[in-house]
């Protein structure tokens, strides 16, 4: 039994966003219709093609859902969908600008009949505004949001090498959604909910708009490095591979000359003896650890930094990620059924001693339609929720 079994939600979504958004519902037991279109369904399923003929977005972002294809502009298929709404907690969307509003699935137009419930709506820019119906995809935010502007290197802006504009908007919409379920069990009210990937990415960004309005200067660029902090970031180690080193403060500083690359003449150095004069001469600091480090393999030079206290990482790519002897060994990974076959999917970061999350199977497109229709087609009871 997981803590949202008897919500039902109805998703008239695509891509990440929303998708990421009701997964998380469905991970916690509640019902998930997935609303694709006749034949083509969601787009992001042809994405790629690399999880045993799967796109990886689709298999990360759509497990334990139901697929129904229904085309909402046909007669009958409306009628479908909206039985399925009239017996819905949850209406989650993010088609494109305006069409909700265009097939009388808005917020206002559907909680005037169903006052309980809960409408979440995911766009780019929002509902208002200039930007109101101007596509967004995630690069794009990324770039209205000011992120490629501390993103990357001195000499070229860099994206996030994730969709992090959508999963900022996803997970806004998920606690709000959940949020909204509490409130709802309080007072008997649903409520409209929006939620945009700029604000959603604006909140994110906060501290350097912050540092750039009050400070009346620019973030600078620093590549895997710390704009304000050293020494903190990559430094390459003689078989091949990089470390990590973040160093915090004075003390720590001191215990990594002392005691990682016995050079304490460097502690009171004047070129590195604070905060402040260790970034402006970060080249330095590199230099001089990369020096040291070059006759030493990663591991013993994680394994050093760990028994002083110093605060390190080795820099794993995605593969290497997927065999990590932490998640290992915390029993992290469960095999999801897919159409293709099974796949390893991490739980969700949140663990309760009181119910298991759901971790369903990813659907084929449509294989739902008949007991959908079936459920909601013509002589079903439409109660409400």
């Amino acid at each position: 039994m997981g803590p949202l079994d008897d919500i039902t939600v109805v998703a008239l979504e695509q891509a990440v966003a929303a998708p990421f958004a009701t997964r998380q519902l469905a991970d916690l037991g509640a019902r998930v219709i997935k609303v694709e279109r006749p034949r083509t369904g969601d787009f992001a399923r042809e994405y790629d093609r690399t999880v045993h003929g799967q796109a990886s977005y689709f298999v990360w972002l759509n497990r334990g859902k139901e697929s129904v294809e229904l085309d909402v502009k046909d007669e009958a298929d409306r009628a479908v969908l909206m039985a399925a709404v009239a017996r819905a907690d949850v209406v989650v969307q993010n088609l494109a600008p305006g069409a909700v509003e265009r097939l009388g699935l808005d917020g206002e137009t559907l909680r005037a009949r169903f006052p309980r419930l809960i409408h979440c709506s995911i766009s780019g820019y929002g509902r208002s505004g200039p930007y109101r119906s101007k596509k967004a995809y995630d690069l794009l935010v990324q770039c209205e949001a000011g992120l490629l502007a501390v993103t990357g290197t001195s000499e070229s802006p860099a994206k996030a090498g994730i969709s992090i504009a959508d999963i900022a908007a996803g997970m806004y919409a998920y606690s709000g959604i959940l949020t909204a379920l509490y409130d709802r069990e309080r007072t008997g009210s649903g409520s409209v909910l929006e939620v945009s990937m700029l604000d959603a990415l604006g909140e994110w960004m906060s501290q350097p708009t912050l540092f750039s309005v009050y400070g009346e200067q620019q973030p600078r660029r620093t590549g895997a490095r710390h704009a304000s902090i050293a020494p903190y970031g990559p430094y390459a180690v003689g078989d091949g591979a990089t470390v990590f080193i973040g160093i915090q403060n004075d003390r720590e500083w001191a215990v990594l000359c002392e005691q990682v690359i016995r050079r304490p003449e460097l502690v009171d150095d004047v070129r590195f003896a604070r905060n402040t004069e260790r970034v402006a001469n970060d080249h330095e600091i590199t230099s001089i650890l990369e020096a040291e480090f070059a006759t030493s393999n990663v591991d013993d030079v994680v394994e050093l930094l760990d028994r002083v206290g110093i605060a390190n990482a080795r820099m794993r790519h995605p593969a290497e990620f997927a065999a990590h002897p932490q998640l290992e060994a915390r029993d992290r990974w469960r095999s999801v059924a897919t159409p293709g076959g099974p796949v390893r999917a991490l739980l969700p970061p949140v663990g309760s001693d009181r119910y298991s999350a759901s971790m369903g199977p990813l659907p084929r497109i449509g294989e739902h339609n008949a007991a959908i229709r079936a459920e909601f087609g013509p002589g079903c009871d439409p109660a409400t929720p």
